[in-house]
């Protein structure tokens, strides 16, 4: 079983930045893709940002050029560095991994609180 421990999350200010934090239990990188993910009071969850297998990355569109997603494989750590953030940002995030076997996220954290302030 996996487990996805997020921290990083906080409050700040509109054109802030945070970093977010997503601990995997072992090694899974070689086999899962990862994603960050999330969901603001009253709305659908939606993904943010995605990192591949192999690496290559992917971004929701009201995120580019603001937000990076990236891994350390030997720290097993996933991070999602938010730049320029907005109070639209605030939401809760969480991290997700999918196995390559598979076509939906097969393990969640328990998602970090983001909260920016005009």
């Amino acid at each position: 079983q996996v487990q996805l421990v997020e921290s990083g999350g906080g409050l700040v200010q509109s054109g802030g930045s945070l970093r977010l934090s997503c601990a995997a239990s072992g090694r899974i990188f070689s086999s899962h893709a990862m994603a960050w993910f999330r969901q603001a009071p009253g709305k659908q969850r939606e993904s943010v940002a995605g990192i591949s297998i192999g690496g290559s990355t992917n971004y929701a569109e009201s995120v580019k050029g603001r937000f990076t997603i990236s891994r350390d494989d030997a720290k097993n750590t996933v991070y999602l560095q938010m730049n320029s953030l907005k109070p639209e940002d605030t939401a809760v995030y969480s991290c997700a991994a999918k196995h390559y076997s598979l076509g939906y996220y097969n393990y969640w954290g328990q998602g970090t609180q983001v909260t920016v302030s005009a």
